[in-house]
């Protein structure tokens, strides 16, 4: 049985984000990648362009969004469809922190504004 403890996930910072990792192909999981990712209030997001879909369960916080140029907003409970391709980013204009649960699939890729193509280590 594969039980993963809040207190064991481990943590990885990138742009002012924690991101707090669980399943993976490192842990078990041969399709699905899922974590809780924490952003801090008054955090301006970085634009990339997601390889695979992902999906944002937003549990506490606010978060505006952009995807593929379109603006919006997602509060508690809320769940947002990023496609595979389209380019997205996550601010939180608020002061406290939002906290969402994100699931993707094994593989995951992204490309930032600059071109370099990133696979973040809570995906491997």
């Amino acid at each position: 049985m594969s039980i993963y403890r809040s207190a064991d996930a481990v943590q990885h910072q990138l742009h002012g984000t924690t991101f707090h990792a669980y399943a993976s192909p490192s842990t078990g999981s041969r399709e699905l990648c899922t974590w809780r990712v924490e952003i801090a209030g008054g955090t301006t997001g970085m634009p990339h362009r997601v390889g695979r879909d992902e999906v944002f369960v937003l549990v506490a916080g606010q978060l505006s969004i952009s995807l593929d140029g379109v603006a919006g907003q997602i509060g508690p409970g809320d769940v947002l469809v990023v496609p595979a391709g389209a380019e997205f980013r996550a601010d939180n204009r608020g002061e406290t922190p939002a906290e969402a649960w994100v699931t993707t699939s094994a593989g995951f890729e992204a490309t930032l504004p600059d071109g370099t193509t990133l696979t973040p280590p809570w995906v491997s």
